[in-house]
């Protein structure tokens, strides 16, 4: 039985759709904060377990029969690792076969600008070190985070960000939902770091391009200086946090930490993941 944490986030309810289609409901269960947003999952049969990265005894009683646990990462970036690690500990508690957990593919964990992406690696350390079998999704920047990141008013403004000309190989949310899917279901689970990105890599100068193309509006791309974005960011009421966060994705865009392609989304999915076009299509309704 697997059994999915954070399942009705957006990469949880995605992989679930797909193990859903690939195999029966009574092998799957889903770890949810609030019943009422899994009534759905419910009512395909789906086993729903209440609770929390926090309730060790919420945890402790969805690990009972399940084989595998995939960890998807949680949201509160300052007890994150240790709620992971709650869960690793659950896990090894109740004698689960294979954890695996949703990471990030950045080249160097040392020279990260945003650093709040540490816990991840941190995270990937205490999985090794539990002696359990593990699988890491290092997922790349999704492609359904441009349009938070250029606004909703790009095609007016156009794109101003600090990210020089950075690359990225983004992919989209549901494409690596569906490969982490056929892993959980396929995989042996020996060890294994699956590196899932796009098949090629775009700066924010190729964004504003297909959006141009793709609208028949003309976008323009105009790299920022860091300074002035947190200005106009804090101009516009953003919290520090957030800001902080924002501008560490960004600047490691920059710094080239995203600039990886790797074959194996492709070689899960069989098919070559959506390139920017067709997933700026779909995301900006074009």
């Amino acid at each position: 039985m697997i059994l999915v944490t954070g399942a009705t986030g957006q990469l949880g309810t995605t992989v679930v759709q797909n193990l859903l289609e690939k195999t029966s409901a009574n092998q799957i269960a889903a770890l949810v904060r609030d019943e009422r947003k899994a009534s759905a999952l419910k009512e395909k049969g789906v086993d729903i377990c209440v609770g929390s990265y926090d309730d060790t005894a919420s945890l402790d009683k969805a690990m009972q029969g399940i084989e595998r646990v995939l960890l998807i990462a949680g949201t509160d970036e300052e007890n994150r690792i240790k709620q992971h690690q709650n869960v690793v500990d659950a896990a090894k508690k109740a004698g689960v076969q294979c954890v695996a957990y949703t990471s990030r593919t950045l080249k160097d964990r040392n020279t990260l600008a945003n650093k709040l992406m540490e816990g991840h690696f941190q995270t990937e350390d205490y999985i090794k070190a539990s002696g359990l079998n593990y699988v890491l999704f290092r997922n790349v920047l999704y492609m359904d985070t441009i349009p938070q990141f250029v606004g909703e008013r790009v095609f007016d403004t156009g794109i101003n960000l600090p990210t020089d000309q950075g690359r990225v190989p983004f992919a989209l949310r549901s494409e690596m939902g569906e490969a982490i899917a056929h892993v959980l279901l396929e995989s042996d689970c020996s060890n294994r770091i699956y590196k899932l990105t796009g098949s090629e890599t775009y700066s924010f100068d190729d964004v504003a391009a297909t959006l141009s193309d793709l609208s028949g509006k003309k976008v323009a791309y105009t790299p920022a200086e860091k300074s002035a974005f947190e200005t106009q960011m804090k101009g516009h009421g953003v919290p520090e946090m957030m800001i902080e966060k924002v501008t560490g994705f960004l600047t490691d865009i920059k710094n080239g930490q995203e600039d990886k392609v790797s074959p194996e989304l492709e070689n899960l999915l069989g098919r070559k993941p959506a390139s920017l076009r067709e997933g700026l299509k779909v995301l900006f309704k074009l």
